[in-house]
C-alpha cells in the first residue's frame, strides 16, 4: 500500500485484511485492539440485558455494540466502544466514514483486555473530549467497574472506582435506571479456570 494514504485508509485495508481486530485513530495514531475473548463478550451481554431489561431500546434510547464515534481530537479520529447506550435516532447522526456525531452518545463503556491502559487512559481523554456524559470501564485488570461523568476537556470531573460486593446505578442521564453488580460483571469477565 503506497505510504501517502490516509490513517483512515490504512485502517479501512487492514481491516479488509485481518478480521478480528479493532481498528480505531486517536489522537492520529493508529491503534489496533486484539480479538475479544468469551469473557469479555459475556460482560457486553451481561450490561447488554441490564439495559434493555431498564427500559433502553425505546423510544429515545437504544444500546448498540462496537458503533463508532467521531473524536475531535484530530481529523481522522474515532473510536470503536464495545457498548453504547445512544439517540434512537442515531442514523440521523452519522459523520462520515461509518462514524457517528459524539453528540447522540449518551454512554460508552469498555472492557479491558490484556493492556487496560487504552481504556483506562487514553480513551479517557478522548471520550471527555468529544463530551460524551458517561464512560464506564469493566477493568478486568484491576478488578473495578470505573464510572466517569461530567466530562471536561481532556477528563471526567468525576471518576469512581466500584469494588466487588457494590451495586452501582448509572446516571439516570443514559436514559433509564440501570444497575450493575458489579460482582457478577467482574466474574462474567474472568476466564475459566481449570481444575
Amino acid at each position: 500500500m503506497p505510504a501517502d494514504r490516509s490513517l483512515t485508509k490504512w485502517a479501512e485495508w487492514l481491516t479488509e485484511r485481518t478480521p478480528g481486530p479493532r481498528f480505531e485513530i486517536i489522537d492520529g495514531l493508529l491503534l489496533v485492539t486484539p480479538v475479544p475473548d468469551g469473557p469479555h463478550a459475556r460482560v457486553l451481554t451481561d450490561v447488554m440485558l441490564a439495559c434493555l431489561n431498564a427500559g433502553i431500546d425505546g423510544d429515545g434510547t437504544t444500546v448498540l455494540q462496537k458503533v463508532a464515534v467521531r473524536l475531535p481530537t484530530g481529523p481522522e479520529d474515532y473510536a470503536v466502544p464495545d457498548l453504547s447506550v445512544v439517540d434512537a435516532d442515531i442514523a440521523s447522526h452519522m459523520a462520515e466514514n461509518n462514524c457517528y456525531a459524539p453528540s447522540c452518545f449518551r454512554m460508552v463503556l469498555e472492557v479491558t483486555a490484556e493492556n487496560p491502559h487504552l481504556d483506562l487512559g487514553v480513551k479517557v481523554r478522548a471520550y471527555a473530549a468529544a463530551g460524551i456524559p458517561t464512560y464506564v470501564i469493566v477493568d478486568r485488570t484491576h478488578q473495578r467497574l470505573h464510572v466517569l461523568t461530567d466530562p471536561t476537556g481532556n477528563g471526567y470531573e468525576k471518576h469512581r472506582p466500584h469494588a466487588p460486593g457494590e451495586i452501582v446505578a448509572l446516571p439516570d442521564s443514559i436514559g433509564a435506571k440501570v444497575t450493575l453488580d458489579v460482582a457478577a460483571i467482574l466474574k462474567a469477565g474472568q476466564p475459566a479456570t481449570s481444575d
